[in-house]
């Protein structure tokens, strides 16, 4: 017999209660509801267009939105990066929409749990700049600016201040940074000269990974954040391991599969207008 609405709804009831519902099919489940590549949101919050050391790479745009923990997240860790290494700017890129889905460029991005942060740049001789886009970096930590010939230079240091606030803080809980294998090496080159903690260089090796199936990530920073336990209770899935130092997940609550293929397959409600944004160059996409 096939399964109908009503059943999601009861099911939605059994672990949450019907409210603020991402997805007619399953009206309990709320907040990141889904995988990163197959999931909604509810309850989420919009990027301020700058702040104390960060602005936006898109100024206007609907794809700003994310879970509450990694809009706050992002807003403090690049004021603590400027307040311990002034002169750079974090420029962030793609969150997801504000119900979430799939948005332009993107494979994941739909259940607010991911962002894209372009990398702190230098001059050659090492003066902060700002960023000037989404520019392919070589293992040496030198990039060509598309359409110029201008070099710039992989901030090392402001970018392994930033994975290191990244992945040491209580509330965000990283699953992965996604970055490209040359990139990786030169930051943990970096930690090690500067004698960082074994626990921190092996929670940062462990969590950045260039991904298979899509472009390497030599032109930004991929982060996605794990489930919180609360979160897993209302809807949110995997997209990957749960390191063991993060907060450990409730037992016997895991979802139905096939409720969360569902969810999946369904658009979210009210999607937002996608506009294009004058003279943006392209991001990284990909994941």
């Amino acid at each position: 017999m096939p399964i109908t609405k009503p059943f999601f709804c009861a099911l939605g009831l059994a672990l949450a209660g019907c409210f603020s519902a991402p997805t007619p099919l399953a009206p309990g489940l709320a907040g990141s509801v889904g995988m990163p590549n197959s999931g909604v949101q509810t309850g989420a919050v919009e990027l301020p267009e700058r702040g104390l050391g960060f602005e936006r790479y898109r100024p206007k745009g609907h794809n700003h939105w994310g879970r509450p923990r990694l809009v706050s997240a992002i807003t403090r860790i690049a004021g603590e990066v400027e307040a311990e290494l002034p002169g750079g700017v974090l420029v962030v890129g793609d969150l997801g929409a504000k119900r979430g889905g799939q948005i332009p460029g993107h494979a994941s991005h739909r259940s607010g749990r991911d962002v894209d942060l372009l990398f702190y740049a230098l001059t050659p001789a090492g003066a902060p700049i700002p960023s000037p886009g989404f520019v392919r970096y070589e293992g040496d930590g030198l990039a060509v600016v598309q359409g110029t010939e201008d070099y710039v230079r992989l901030d090392v240091a402001r970018e392994w201040l930033l994975v290191k606030k990244l992945v040491t803080d209580p509330e965000i809980g990283v699953q992965f940074l996604f970055i490209s294998r040359p990139l990786e090496a030169l930051l943990m080159d970096y930690a090690r000269s500067r004698g960082e903690p074994l626990e921190l260089q092996y929670r940062a090796q462990t969590v950045m990974l260039q991904p298979g199936d899509s472009l390497p990530h030599d032109d930004h920073l991929h982060l996605r954040i794990a489930c919180s336990p609360e979160e897993a209770q209302a809807g949110c899935s995997g997209g990957g391991p749960y390191w063991e130092w993060l907060p450990p997940l409730p037992k016997g609550q895991e979802l139905d599969q096939a409720l969360l293929e569902e969810i999946a397959a369904d658009e979210p409600l009210e999607p937002p207008t996608l506009m294009p944004v004058a003279g943006s160059a392209p991001d990284g996409g990909g994941v």
